[in-house]
This record gives structure tokens, sequence and C-alpha cells, in this order.
């Protein structure tokens, strides 16, 4: 797997390794208060990084603010291989006007801490 950095491709803007896309198709998180549990497909469609796309109508708008801090589980690509509890940050919610996007939200995530997270009871935030 190429580790994809801002050196390695003068276009690239973004500050961050990129192989996050490289090792998770999804993410899977709970909300305190609700009780549901969440699954979305990682995407690469900001400058600023990964995210999830969320329809307008989804409850989770509700509840995820900027700068909120999450214990999702990374789910890989290959069914084979295991998934990891990761802290993640909420660094943008933005909506989307643009096809075909439009009518949803795109929610910036960024890794605080790329060692697994022990406690999975902190999965819920």
């Amino acid at each position: 797997m190429k580790k994809n950095t801002s050196t390695d491709n003068p276009e690239e803007k973004r500050s961050e390794l990129r192989t996050v896309l490289n090792r998770f198709y999804s993410v899977e998180f709970k909300l305190k208060g609700t009780g549901n549990l969440y699954q979305f497909k990682l995407r690469d469609i900001s400058s600023k990084g990964q995210g999830i796309l969320v329809n307008e109508d989804s409850a989770v708008l509700q509840h995820l603010k900027v700068k909120d801090m999450l214990g999702m589980k990374y789910y890989p690509p290959e069914a084979s291989s295991p998934s990891e509890f990761l802290k993640t940050q909420v660094i943008h919610i933005s909506k989307k006007e643009d096809e075909p996007f439009k009518g949803h939200f795109l929610i910036g995530l960024s890794i605080i801490e790329k060692q697994p997270i022990e406690n999975k009871a902190s999965l819920i935030t």
C-alpha cells in the first residue's frame, strides 16, 4: 500500500496521510442518548480528507457537531481483515448543493489517535 503524502504529489493540498481510505471502507458508531448504531461508507469527496455522506433528513445530524470526538469502528474493504476502533474527530459538516450529492451533508472526519481504542465502551460518544 503506497502512502500518499503532500510531498508525493505536488497537486495534493492535504497535509494528512491519505492511506485511511485504502485501509478502510466504512465506519460504524453509536451516539449517546440514541442507542442507535450508524454505519456509513467512507468517502473521499472533500479537499480536507475523508468523510461520510449523510442524508439531510438523518437523525445523525441532530446529534453531531464540529469538534465532537467519537470512538469509531473502521471496517476494511476485505471481510477477512480485522476492524479497528479509532478515536475520531468531526472536523466539518458541509451541506452539498451540487448533484449527485444534493440533499446530503458531508461530515469530515479526522483520526485523532492512530492506535486502536482499548476500551471499546468508548465507541459511544
